[in-house]
Parts: C-alpha cells; structure tokens; sequence
C-alpha cells in the first residue's frame, strides 16, 4: 500500500496448516474492516493511502466512516455501494449459495473449475472482461480448503444479515475529508457506473475518473490506467 513516504509491503507469513481463521473471528464486512484498522495500527502506519476495489471498496468506505486517522486518502474503484449490497447478480447468487453448508456450497463451487461457468454472470463473467485466469486461481483455495470454504461461507451469511449496511454507511461518508478518488469502469455491470458518481459527489474532496473498456475488477481489466491514476493521485499528496 503506498504511503507518503513510499510503498509498504506488507510482510509475509505461512499460513496456518489448513487455512482458515480463528472460528469465533468476525467476518462480517465491520469486523474485516476492523481487522484493517488494527493492521495499520500494530505497523504505525500513517497517511496511508487505502485502495478498496469491488468488496475491497465497501471495507474502505467503513474505514473513512470509523473516523480512520491513519488514513490519509483513499481510493475507491468500481465497488459495492448504496444499496448494491450484495451487488448485482454475482453478489445475489453468492450470497444465496451462502445459505449452503460449508461442504455443499464446496460442491457448487466445484463448477467454477469450468471456464464457460466462470464466464456466466452470475460468476465472473460481468466482473472481468479479461482476468478469467486470475480468477481460476483466486477460487482453488475454497475448493481445496474445508476451512476456507467455512471461512467463505460465514462472510456471505454476515452479508446476508445486514443487507443495509453500505446505505447507512453513505450517510457518513461526508464526514471524511481527506481526499478521495473514485475509479469507475465505465461499462461496469455489476457495480452500476452512477454509483461511482454519486460517490464522487457525496464526499467533500472527491474526484472521479472513469475507466473505458473495463468491467468491475479494473485492476485486472486496465492495469495500467488504474496504476496511473492512482500514481497521479498520490503523486499529488506529496505537491500539497
């Protein structure tokens, strides 16, 4: 993540036999986004600047709700907002999927192994026009793992019970001053292009940039012109 002194990686450690977390952690979308907060504070981060795609996205807005002093701007790119939570028919379908138990919701998960399933839109196909290998690789795991998959599970019931979140959320987005850049895939499909313009126009220093030729997960449809904005962008912190 890039901070006003350069970028920070965070470091790396081998995960816990079996995957997984605790089984009593918090995955609901406040506890992940808590979880966030803790993270730049055991590393004394500050100005940092958060970037939140898709879901991503919805954490950071729960971050510049909670007050974030650590945060110093933030980017958001084509994410769940409002009321698009879960968003869109790919969120829908995964969040009644969800209602499985941990072991059948492995075995639907099993088709994502076939292309022509991954490119339905109600899995990746209205997300990512050409990120279709990055996504085979990101589902192995939930259909390796019993652990991630009782992980996968528990996030998308905590969705499904507070469906509401994002739109009470918005209310207090305003209160965030620091400055904002909202990324839009312009023909975004999942995530609906005004959303990201109502964002813009709700925060106080917001800036939106639209990206063509992209679905939702811009970082892997346009790489670079992701990159470029959000180097103009925090180039900028450093001139103010």
């Amino acid at each position: 993540m890039p901070t006003r002194r350069g970028w920070c990686r965070p470091p790396r450690r081998r995960a816990a036999a079996g995957g997984g977390g605790p089984p009593d952690a918090d995955l609901s979308l406040p506890g992940v986004a808590r979880l966030v907060g803790e993270f730049l504070d055991r590393l004394d981060l500050r100005d940092v600047v958060l970037v939140g795609n898709d879901t991503g996205g919805a954490l950071v807005q729960l971050l510049m709700c909670d007050g974030a002093d650590r945060v110093g701007r933030a980017v958001l790119v084509s994410c769940d907002a409002f009321d698009n939570f879960p968003p869109g028919l790919t969120g829908r379908t995964l969040v009644l999927c969800g209602k499985l138990p941990p072991r059948l919701f492995g075995l639907f998960m099993q088709q994502m192994r076939l292309r022509m399933l991954r490119r339905l839109p109600l899995a990746f196909g209205w997300l990512t026009r050409r990120g279709d290998a990055a996504t085979a690789r990101w589902i192995r795991p939930v259909l390796r793992q019993p652990a991630i998959r009782r992980d996968a599970v528990r996030v998308l019931r905590s969705a499904a019970a507070d469906t509401g979140l994002l739109t009470a959320a918005a209310e207090r987005l305003p209160g965030f001053k620091r400055p904002v850049l909202v990324v839009w895939a312009g023909e975004d499909r999942v995530m609906p292009p005004e959303h990201g313009r109502r964002l813009a126009g709700l925060l106080p220093d917001g800036r939106l940039v639209e990206v063509a030729d992209s679905y939702t997960l811009v970082p892997l449809d346009q790489p670079g012109e992701l990159a470029r904005a959000v180097r103009e962008f925090t180039h900028a912190a450093h001139t103010d």
